[in-house]
Protein backbone atom coordinates (compact mmCIF):
# COMPACT_ATOMS: atom_id res chain seq x y z
CA UNK A 1 0.00 0.00 0.00
CA UNK A 2 2.80 2.39 0.87
CA UNK A 3 4.47 1.66 -2.44
CA UNK A 4 1.28 2.60 -4.28
CA UNK A 5 1.06 5.87 -2.35
CA UNK A 6 4.69 6.62 -3.17
CA UNK A 7 4.00 6.53 -6.91
CA UNK A 8 3.71 9.72 -8.93
CA UNK A 9 0.29 8.64 -10.15
CA UNK A 10 -1.03 8.21 -6.60
CA UNK A 11 0.40 11.56 -5.47
CA UNK A 12 -1.01 13.32 -8.54
CA UNK A 13 -4.43 11.77 -7.96
CA UNK A 14 -4.40 12.64 -4.27
CA UNK A 15 -3.22 16.18 -4.97
CA UNK A 16 -5.84 16.81 -7.66
CA UNK A 17 -8.58 15.39 -5.46
CA UNK A 18 -7.54 17.54 -2.49
CA UNK A 19 -7.40 20.68 -4.65
CA UNK A 20 -10.85 20.00 -6.09
CA UNK A 21 -12.18 19.18 -2.60
CA UNK A 22 -10.91 22.47 -1.21
CA UNK A 23 -12.35 24.33 -4.20
CA UNK A 24 -15.71 22.60 -3.82
CA UNK A 25 -15.87 23.31 -0.08
CA UNK A 26 -14.99 26.96 -0.66
CA UNK A 27 -17.50 27.28 -3.51
CA UNK A 28 -20.21 25.44 -1.54
CA UNK A 29 -19.66 27.64 1.49
CA UNK A 30 -19.88 30.75 -0.67
CA UNK A 31 -23.07 29.50 -2.32
CA UNK A 32 -24.68 28.66 1.02
CA UNK A 33 -23.72 32.02 2.53
CA UNK A 34 -24.99 33.84 -0.55
CA UNK A 35 -28.23 31.86 -0.50
CA UNK A 36 -28.73 32.49 3.22
CA UNK A 37 -28.01 36.19 2.78
CA UNK A 38 -30.40 36.47 -0.15
CA UNK A 39 -33.24 34.61 1.55
CA UNK A 40 -32.65 36.44 4.83
CA UNK A 41 -32.78 39.71 2.92
CA UNK A 42 -36.10 38.69 1.36
CA UNK A 43 -37.48 37.80 4.80
CA UNK A 44 -36.26 41.13 6.17
CA UNK A 45 -37.96 42.99 3.32
CA UNK A 46 -41.22 41.12 3.87
CA UNK A 47 -41.13 41.70 7.65
CA UNK A 48 -40.39 45.39 7.17
CA UNK A 49 -43.24 45.72 4.69
CA UNK A 50 -45.67 44.18 7.19
CA UNK A 51 -44.38 46.35 10.05
CA UNK A 52 -44.76 49.52 7.99
CA UNK A 53 -48.25 48.55 6.84
CA UNK A 54 -49.32 48.21 10.47
CA UNK A 55 -47.44 51.40 11.38
CA UNK A 56 -49.28 53.22 8.58
CA UNK A 57 -52.61 52.05 9.98
CA UNK A 58 -51.57 53.29 13.44
CA UNK A 59 -50.43 56.60 11.99
CA UNK A 60 -53.82 56.89 10.30
CA UNK A 61 -55.51 56.52 13.73
CA UNK A 62 -57.06 53.09 13.32
CA UNK A 63 -58.07 51.48 16.64
CA UNK A 64 -56.08 48.49 17.76
CA UNK A 65 -58.99 46.18 17.05
CA UNK A 66 -59.07 47.15 13.37
CA UNK A 67 -55.38 46.62 12.66
CA UNK A 68 -54.27 43.95 10.18
CA UNK A 69 -52.75 41.60 12.72
CA UNK A 70 -54.22 38.21 11.85
CA UNK A 71 -51.89 37.00 9.06
CA UNK A 72 -50.94 33.46 10.08
CA UNK A 73 -47.48 33.77 8.48
CA UNK A 74 -46.58 37.14 9.96
CA UNK A 75 -46.84 37.55 13.74
CA UNK A 76 -47.21 41.20 14.78
CA UNK A 77 -46.83 43.00 18.12
CA UNK A 78 -47.61 46.64 18.91
CA UNK A 79 -45.82 47.88 22.02
CA UNK A 80 -46.35 51.13 23.86
CA UNK A 81 -43.57 53.37 25.10
CA UNK A 82 -43.65 51.80 28.55
CA UNK A 83 -43.10 48.33 27.08
CA UNK A 84 -46.73 47.26 27.41
CA UNK A 85 -48.16 45.10 24.64
CA UNK A 86 -51.20 46.96 23.33
CA UNK A 87 -52.01 44.86 20.26
CA UNK A 88 -51.13 41.46 18.80
CA UNK A 89 -52.52 38.84 16.43
CA UNK A 90 -55.24 36.63 17.89
CA UNK A 91 -53.49 33.41 16.82
CA UNK A 92 -50.14 34.40 18.36
CA UNK A 93 -49.37 31.96 21.18
CA UNK A 94 -45.66 32.46 21.86
CA UNK A 95 -42.95 34.80 20.64
CA UNK A 96 -39.26 35.47 21.29
CA UNK A 97 -36.63 37.70 19.77
CA UNK A 98 -38.58 40.98 19.79
CA UNK A 99 -37.77 42.06 23.34
CA UNK A 100 -41.36 41.55 24.42
CA UNK A 101 -42.56 38.03 25.21
CA UNK A 102 -46.20 39.00 25.84
CA UNK A 103 -48.74 37.71 23.34
CA UNK A 104 -51.92 39.21 24.80
CA UNK A 105 -52.56 42.95 25.22
CA UNK A 106 -53.02 44.06 28.82
CA UNK A 107 -55.80 46.46 27.84
CA UNK A 108 -57.70 47.53 24.78
CA UNK A 109 -57.05 51.04 23.55
CA UNK A 110 -59.70 53.33 22.00
CA UNK A 111 -59.19 54.69 18.54
CA UNK A 112 -59.52 58.30 19.90
CA UNK A 113 -60.02 59.64 16.39
CA UNK A 114 -62.47 62.53 15.63
CA UNK A 115 -63.68 62.43 19.25
CA UNK A 116 -65.13 58.96 18.89
CA UNK A 117 -64.96 56.49 21.76
CA UNK A 118 -63.33 53.12 21.43
CA UNK A 119 -65.07 49.87 21.86
CA UNK A 120 -64.54 49.80 25.63
CA UNK A 121 -65.33 53.41 26.54
CA UNK A 122 -63.67 54.43 29.74
CA UNK A 123 -60.93 51.82 29.62
CA UNK A 124 -60.01 52.95 26.15
CA UNK A 125 -59.77 56.58 27.25
CA UNK A 126 -57.55 55.63 30.15
CA UNK A 127 -55.21 53.65 27.93
CA UNK A 128 -55.21 56.40 25.36
CA UNK A 129 -54.35 58.96 28.04
CA UNK A 130 -51.57 56.76 29.32
CA UNK A 131 -50.22 56.28 25.84
CA UNK A 132 -50.44 60.00 25.22
CA UNK A 133 -48.53 60.76 28.36
CA UNK A 134 -45.93 58.19 27.43
CA UNK A 135 -45.56 59.83 24.04
CA UNK A 136 -45.17 63.23 25.62
CA UNK A 137 -42.58 62.02 28.04
CA UNK A 138 -40.63 59.79 25.65
CA UNK A 139 -40.61 61.12 22.11
CA UNK A 140 -36.87 60.52 22.00
CA UNK A 141 -37.73 56.83 21.41
CA UNK A 142 -38.75 54.10 23.81
CA UNK A 143 -37.63 50.49 23.89
CA UNK A 144 -37.22 49.10 20.43
CA UNK A 145 -37.74 52.57 18.91
CA UNK A 146 -35.54 54.59 16.59
CA UNK A 147 -32.90 55.46 19.14
CA UNK A 148 -33.77 59.13 19.74
CA UNK A 149 -35.36 59.95 16.35
CA UNK A 150 -37.91 62.77 16.88
CA UNK A 151 -41.15 62.00 15.06
CA UNK A 152 -44.11 64.23 14.34
CA UNK A 153 -47.67 63.02 14.90
CA UNK A 154 -48.68 60.53 12.21
CA UNK A 155 -45.05 60.03 11.11
CA UNK A 156 -43.34 56.62 10.73
CA UNK A 157 -39.68 56.29 11.57
CA UNK A 158 -37.22 55.87 8.70
CA UNK A 159 -34.98 53.45 10.56
CA UNK A 160 -35.73 49.74 10.78
CA UNK A 161 -34.02 47.31 13.11
CA UNK A 162 -33.93 43.55 12.62
CA UNK A 163 -33.65 40.51 14.86
CA UNK A 164 -34.09 36.76 14.63
CA UNK A 165 -36.40 34.77 16.84
CA UNK A 166 -39.24 32.29 16.87
CA UNK A 167 -42.99 32.32 17.30
CA UNK A 168 -45.91 29.93 17.66
CA UNK A 169 -48.92 30.92 15.58
CA UNK A 170 -52.05 28.79 15.69
CA UNK A 171 -50.07 25.85 17.05
CA UNK A 172 -47.24 26.03 14.48
CA UNK A 173 -43.80 26.99 15.78
CA UNK A 174 -41.25 28.41 13.32
CA UNK A 175 -38.25 30.69 13.10
CA UNK A 176 -38.87 34.28 12.04
CA UNK A 177 -37.03 37.40 10.93
CA UNK A 178 -38.45 40.36 12.85
CA UNK A 179 -38.49 43.98 11.71
CA UNK A 180 -39.06 46.80 14.21
CA UNK A 181 -40.48 50.20 13.20
CA UNK A 182 -41.57 53.18 15.35
CA UNK A 183 -44.61 55.35 14.65
CA UNK A 184 -45.80 58.57 16.33
CA UNK A 185 -49.60 58.56 16.83
CA UNK A 186 -49.95 61.77 18.77
CA UNK A 187 -52.85 60.68 21.01
CA UNK A 188 -51.35 57.30 21.87
CA UNK A 189 -47.71 58.33 21.91
CA UNK A 190 -44.86 56.59 20.16
CA UNK A 191 -45.65 52.98 19.41
CA UNK A 192 -43.26 50.23 18.33
CA UNK A 193 -44.37 47.67 15.78
CA UNK A 194 -42.67 44.26 15.63
CA UNK A 195 -43.56 42.18 12.56
CA UNK A 196 -42.10 38.85 11.55
CA UNK A 197 -41.57 36.97 8.30
CA UNK A 198 -40.97 33.22 8.33
CA UNK A 199 -37.49 31.82 7.65
CA UNK A 200 -38.81 28.42 6.60
CA UNK A 201 -38.03 29.09 2.95
CA UNK A 202 -34.44 29.96 3.87
CA UNK A 203 -34.08 26.87 6.05
CA UNK A 204 -35.63 24.66 3.38
CA UNK A 205 -33.51 26.05 0.54
CA UNK A 206 -30.28 25.88 2.55
CA UNK A 207 -31.09 22.35 3.69
CA UNK A 208 -31.82 21.25 0.13
CA UNK A 209 -28.60 22.85 -1.16
CA UNK A 210 -26.61 21.28 1.65
CA UNK A 211 -28.11 17.86 0.90
CA UNK A 212 -27.23 18.20 -2.78
CA UNK A 213 -23.67 19.18 -1.86
CA UNK A 214 -23.23 16.33 0.61
CA UNK A 215 -24.35 13.85 -2.04
CA UNK A 216 -22.88 15.49 -5.13
CA UNK A 217 -19.46 16.53 -3.83
CA UNK A 218 -18.29 13.00 -2.91
CA UNK A 219 -19.50 11.72 -6.30
CA UNK A 220 -17.69 14.54 -8.08
CA UNK A 221 -14.51 13.90 -6.09
CA UNK A 222 -14.72 10.21 -6.99
CA UNK A 223 -15.02 11.14 -10.67
CA UNK A 224 -12.08 13.54 -10.41
CA UNK A 225 -9.94 10.91 -8.67
CA UNK A 226 -10.85 8.25 -11.25
CA UNK A 227 -10.18 10.51 -14.24
CA UNK A 228 -6.91 11.76 -12.77
CA UNK A 229 -5.79 8.19 -12.04
CA UNK A 230 -6.50 7.08 -15.61
CA UNK A 231 -5.03 10.18 -17.23
CA UNK A 232 -1.82 10.03 -15.20
CA UNK A 233 -1.50 6.30 -15.87
CA UNK A 234 -1.76 6.98 -19.59
CA UNK A 235 0.60 9.95 -19.39
CA UNK A 236 3.21 8.08 -17.31
CA UNK A 237 3.11 4.88 -19.35
CA UNK A 238 6.10 6.06 -21.50
CA UNK A 239 8.03 6.78 -18.29
CA UNK A 240 7.62 3.18 -17.24
CA UNK A 241 8.90 2.11 -20.67
CA UNK A 242 11.93 4.38 -20.24
CA UNK A 243 12.56 2.96 -16.77
CA UNK A 244 12.41 -0.64 -17.96
CA UNK A 245 14.77 0.05 -20.86
CA UNK A 246 17.22 1.89 -18.61
CA UNK A 247 17.17 -1.05 -16.19
CA UNK A 248 17.88 -3.41 -19.11
CA UNK A 249 20.74 -1.20 -20.31
CA UNK A 250 22.22 -1.14 -16.82
CA UNK A 251 21.96 -4.93 -16.51
CA UNK A 252 23.43 -5.64 -19.95
CA UNK A 253 25.96 -2.74 -20.05
CA UNK A 254 24.94 -2.31 -23.71
CA UNK A 255 25.20 1.43 -24.28
CA UNK A 256 24.16 1.03 -27.91
CA UNK A 257 20.54 0.53 -26.83
CA UNK A 258 18.14 3.48 -26.65
CA UNK A 259 14.97 4.17 -24.68
CA UNK A 260 11.67 4.47 -26.59
CA UNK A 261 10.71 8.02 -27.54
CA UNK A 262 6.95 8.82 -27.43
CA UNK A 263 5.47 10.36 -30.55
CA UNK A 264 4.51 13.51 -28.66
CA UNK A 265 5.97 16.92 -27.92
CA UNK A 266 5.56 16.97 -24.16
CA UNK A 267 8.02 16.82 -21.27
CA UNK A 268 8.20 13.02 -21.31
CA UNK A 269 9.21 13.00 -24.98
CA UNK A 270 11.89 15.59 -24.22
CA UNK A 271 13.04 13.46 -21.29
CA UNK A 272 13.34 10.42 -23.57
CA UNK A 273 15.30 12.39 -26.17
CA UNK A 274 17.60 13.83 -23.51
CA UNK A 275 18.12 10.33 -22.09
CA UNK A 276 19.06 8.99 -25.52
CA UNK A 277 21.42 11.91 -26.07
CA UNK A 278 23.02 11.14 -22.71
CA UNK A 279 23.34 7.48 -23.64
CA UNK A 280 24.90 8.43 -26.97
CA UNK A 281 27.39 10.74 -25.26
CA UNK A 282 28.15 8.06 -22.68
CA UNK A 283 28.64 5.46 -25.40
CA UNK A 284 31.00 7.80 -27.24
CA UNK A 285 32.93 8.55 -24.05
CA UNK A 286 33.25 4.87 -23.13
CA UNK A 287 34.31 3.94 -26.67
CA UNK A 288 36.79 6.80 -26.66
CA UNK A 289 38.15 5.62 -23.33
CA UNK A 290 38.49 2.05 -24.55
CA UNK A 291 40.23 3.20 -27.70
CA UNK A 292 42.49 5.45 -25.67
CA UNK A 293 43.49 2.62 -23.35
CA UNK A 294 44.15 0.34 -26.32
CA UNK A 295 46.19 2.98 -28.16
CA UNK A 296 48.12 3.87 -25.01
CA UNK A 297 48.94 0.21 -24.43
CA UNK A 298 50.10 -0.10 -28.02
CA UNK A 299 52.24 3.02 -27.83
CA UNK A 300 53.80 1.94 -24.55
CA UNK A 301 54.53 -1.58 -25.76
CA UNK A 302 56.90 -0.46 -28.54
CA UNK A 303 59.43 1.57 -26.48
CA UNK A 304 59.20 -0.85 -23.56
CA UNK A 305 59.96 -3.80 -25.88
CA UNK A 306 62.83 -1.91 -27.49
CA UNK A 307 64.26 -0.93 -24.11
CA UNK A 308 63.95 -4.47 -22.79
CA UNK A 309 65.73 -5.88 -25.85
CA UNK A 310 68.61 -3.47 -25.45
CA UNK A 311 68.94 -4.23 -21.76
CA UNK A 312 68.87 -7.99 -22.36
CA UNK A 313 71.54 -7.69 -25.06
CA UNK A 314 73.58 -5.45 -22.78
CA UNK A 315 73.31 -7.96 -19.97
CA UNK A 316 74.59 -10.77 -22.23
CA UNK A 317 77.08 -8.68 -24.20
CA UNK A 318 77.97 -5.48 -22.38
CA UNK A 319 80.06 -4.26 -25.29
CA UNK A 320 76.93 -4.22 -27.53
CA UNK A 321 74.74 -2.13 -25.16
CA UNK A 322 73.24 0.89 -27.01
CA UNK A 323 73.19 3.38 -24.18
CA UNK A 324 72.01 6.38 -26.29
CA UNK A 325 69.16 4.29 -27.72
CA UNK A 326 68.13 3.13 -24.24
CA UNK A 327 68.14 6.72 -23.02
CA UNK A 328 66.07 7.80 -26.03
CA UNK A 329 63.49 5.11 -25.39
CA UNK A 330 63.38 6.04 -21.71
CA UNK A 331 62.80 9.72 -22.57
CA UNK A 332 60.06 8.75 -24.98
CA UNK A 333 58.41 6.66 -22.27
CA UNK A 334 58.68 9.56 -19.88
CA UNK A 335 57.13 11.99 -22.39
CA UNK A 336 54.34 9.56 -23.19
CA UNK A 337 53.60 9.05 -19.49
CA UNK A 338 53.48 12.82 -18.99
CA UNK A 339 51.10 13.21 -21.94
CA UNK A 340 48.83 10.48 -20.62
CA UNK A 341 48.80 12.06 -17.16
CA UNK A 342 47.90 15.47 -18.60
CA UNK A 343 45.08 13.97 -20.69
CA UNK A 344 43.74 12.17 -17.63
CA UNK A 345 43.69 15.46 -15.71
CA UNK A 346 41.93 17.23 -18.58
CA UNK A 347 39.35 14.44 -18.86
CA UNK A 348 38.73 14.74 -15.12
CA UNK A 349 37.67 18.36 -15.69
CA UNK A 350 40.68 20.14 -14.19
CA UNK A 351 40.16 23.89 -14.50
CA UNK A 352 43.06 26.07 -15.65
CA UNK A 353 44.67 28.60 -13.35
CA UNK A 354 43.24 32.13 -13.29
CA UNK A 355 46.40 34.17 -13.99
CA UNK A 356 47.29 36.73 -16.65
CA UNK A 357 49.66 35.42 -19.30
CA UNK A 358 51.31 37.46 -22.08
CA UNK A 359 51.24 35.04 -25.03
CA UNK A 360 54.27 36.70 -26.58
CA UNK A 361 56.44 35.45 -23.69
CA UNK A 362 55.77 31.65 -23.96
CA UNK A 363 55.87 31.98 -27.77
CA UNK A 364 59.44 33.35 -27.65
CA UNK A 365 60.45 30.89 -24.92
CA UNK A 366 59.26 27.85 -26.87
CA UNK A 367 60.84 29.14 -30.10
CA UNK A 368 64.20 29.71 -28.45
CA UNK A 369 66.80 27.14 -29.57
CA UNK A 370 64.82 26.07 -32.65
CA UNK A 371 66.93 27.00 -35.65
CA UNK A 372 64.18 27.07 -38.26
CA UNK A 373 61.61 28.99 -36.20
CA UNK A 374 61.01 32.74 -36.51
CA UNK A 375 58.72 34.72 -34.18
CA UNK A 376 56.72 37.92 -34.76
CA UNK A 377 54.80 38.53 -31.52
CA UNK A 378 53.07 41.50 -29.94
CA UNK A 379 52.06 41.55 -26.27
CA UNK A 380 48.55 40.18 -25.73
CA UNK A 381 47.35 39.17 -22.27
CA UNK A 382 45.04 36.20 -21.71
CA UNK A 383 43.80 34.45 -18.58
CA UNK A 384 44.79 30.87 -17.86
CA UNK A 385 47.60 28.48 -16.97
CA UNK A 386 51.02 29.63 -18.15
CA UNK A 387 52.39 26.09 -18.05
CA UNK A 388 49.53 24.58 -20.07
CA UNK A 389 49.59 27.37 -22.68
CA UNK A 390 53.36 26.92 -23.00
CA UNK A 391 52.72 23.20 -23.54
CA UNK A 392 50.25 24.02 -26.34
CA UNK A 393 52.79 26.20 -28.14
CA UNK A 394 55.51 23.58 -27.68
CA UNK A 395 53.30 20.86 -29.17
CA UNK A 396 52.38 23.06 -32.14
CA UNK A 397 56.05 23.90 -32.80
CA UNK A 398 57.09 20.22 -32.46
CA UNK A 399 54.44 19.24 -34.99
CA UNK A 400 55.41 22.05 -37.37
CA UNK A 401 59.14 21.15 -37.22
CA UNK A 402 58.42 17.50 -37.98
CA UNK A 403 56.57 18.44 -41.17
CA UNK A 404 58.38 21.62 -42.30
CA UNK A 405 60.85 21.58 -45.20
CA UNK A 406 62.85 24.62 -44.21
CA UNK A 407 60.99 27.17 -42.04
CA UNK A 408 58.40 27.59 -39.30
CA UNK A 409 56.82 30.97 -38.43
CA UNK A 410 55.02 32.03 -35.26
CA UNK A 411 52.81 35.15 -35.13
CA UNK A 412 51.05 36.58 -32.07
CA UNK A 413 48.58 39.46 -32.44
CA UNK A 414 45.31 40.84 -31.18
CA UNK A 415 42.08 40.85 -33.19
CA UNK A 416 39.29 42.65 -31.28
CA UNK A 417 38.56 40.67 -28.15
CA UNK A 418 40.63 37.69 -29.28
CA UNK A 419 44.32 36.89 -28.92
CA UNK A 420 45.49 35.03 -32.04
CA UNK A 421 48.53 32.77 -32.36
CA UNK A 422 49.45 31.32 -35.77
CA UNK A 423 52.03 28.56 -36.27
CA UNK A 424 52.77 27.86 -39.96
CA UNK A 425 55.19 25.57 -41.79
CA UNK A 426 56.17 25.09 -45.43
CA UNK A 427 55.55 21.33 -45.52
CA UNK A 428 52.92 19.34 -47.35
CA UNK A 429 50.03 20.64 -45.23
CA UNK A 430 46.99 18.76 -43.94
CA UNK A 431 44.38 17.44 -46.42
CA UNK A 432 41.03 19.16 -45.95
CA UNK A 433 39.32 15.84 -45.16
CA UNK A 434 41.73 15.23 -42.25
CA UNK A 435 41.72 18.70 -40.66
CA UNK A 436 39.53 17.55 -37.75
CA UNK A 437 40.93 14.05 -37.53
CA UNK A 438 44.45 15.31 -36.74
CA UNK A 439 43.17 16.45 -33.33
CA UNK A 440 42.12 12.91 -32.34
CA UNK A 441 44.32 10.99 -29.95
CA UNK A 442 47.07 8.72 -31.34
CA UNK A 443 46.38 9.82 -34.92
CA UNK A 444 49.28 9.98 -37.42
CA UNK A 445 48.46 10.86 -40.99
CA UNK A 446 51.84 9.73 -42.34
CA UNK A 447 51.82 5.95 -41.76
CA UNK A 448 55.34 5.56 -43.15
CA UNK A 449 56.85 8.05 -40.74
CA UNK A 450 59.26 6.50 -38.23
CA UNK A 451 57.94 6.15 -34.70
CA UNK A 452 61.32 7.11 -33.38
CA UNK A 453 61.09 10.77 -34.48
CA UNK A 454 59.51 11.71 -31.15
CA UNK A 455 55.85 11.85 -32.11
CA UNK A 456 53.23 10.00 -30.05
CA UNK A 457 50.05 11.20 -31.74
CA UNK A 458 48.93 13.02 -28.59
CA UNK A 459 50.40 16.49 -29.07
CA UNK A 460 47.60 18.06 -31.13
CA UNK A 461 44.90 16.31 -29.06
CA UNK A 462 46.39 17.76 -25.87
CA UNK A 463 46.71 21.19 -27.48
CA UNK A 464 43.04 21.35 -28.49
CA UNK A 465 41.79 20.05 -25.12
CA UNK A 466 43.81 22.70 -23.27
CA UNK A 467 42.66 25.49 -25.60
CA UNK A 468 38.99 24.49 -25.31
CA UNK A 469 39.22 24.48 -21.51
CA UNK A 470 40.65 28.01 -21.74
CA UNK A 471 37.57 29.13 -23.68
CA UNK A 472 39.29 29.26 -27.08
CA UNK A 473 39.54 27.39 -30.38
CA UNK A 474 42.30 25.60 -32.30
CA UNK A 475 41.88 24.98 -36.03
CA UNK A 476 44.09 24.13 -39.01
CA UNK A 477 44.05 25.38 -42.60
CA UNK A 478 46.46 25.81 -45.48
CA UNK A 479 49.30 28.29 -45.03
CA UNK A 480 50.36 30.78 -47.69
CA UNK A 481 53.59 28.79 -48.17
CA UNK A 482 51.53 25.66 -48.91
CA UNK A 483 52.03 23.93 -45.56
CA UNK A 484 49.79 23.73 -42.50
CA UNK A 485 48.72 26.79 -40.48
CA UNK A 486 47.44 26.14 -36.96
CA UNK A 487 45.42 29.06 -35.59
CA UNK A 488 44.90 29.42 -31.83
CA UNK A 489 42.29 31.92 -30.53
CA UNK A 490 41.85 32.81 -26.85
CA UNK A 491 39.73 35.52 -25.17
CA UNK A 492 41.72 38.61 -24.23
CA UNK A 493 42.12 39.05 -20.47
CA UNK A 494 39.83 41.58 -18.79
Amino acid sequence: MRRRLDSVRARATLGATLVVAVALVAAGTAVLLSLMSSLSGQASTLAERTAREVAAELAAGLPYGQLSLDDDDRPVQVVAEDGTLVAAGEDLQRISGTGTDAVRPTAAAPPARDGEDGEDGEDGDDVGDDAGEGGADGKDGGEGGDGGEALEAGEIGDETSYSDGSATVDGDTADYRFATVSVETGDRGTLTVHAGAPLSAERSAVGAALTVMLIGFPLLLAVVAGVTWRVTRRALRPVEGIRREMAAITASADLARRVPEPDTHDEIARLARATNETLAALETAVERQRRFVADASHELRSPIASLRTQLEVGAAHPELLDVPGAVEDTVRLQNLAADLLLLARLDAGERPADTRVDLAVPAREQAAGRARVTVDAESVDVTGSRGQLGRVLANLLDNAERHARSAVTVAVRREGRWAVVEVADDGDGVPEADRERVFERFVRLDAARSRDDGGTGLGLAIARDVVVRHGGTLTVRQASAGGALFELRLPVAG
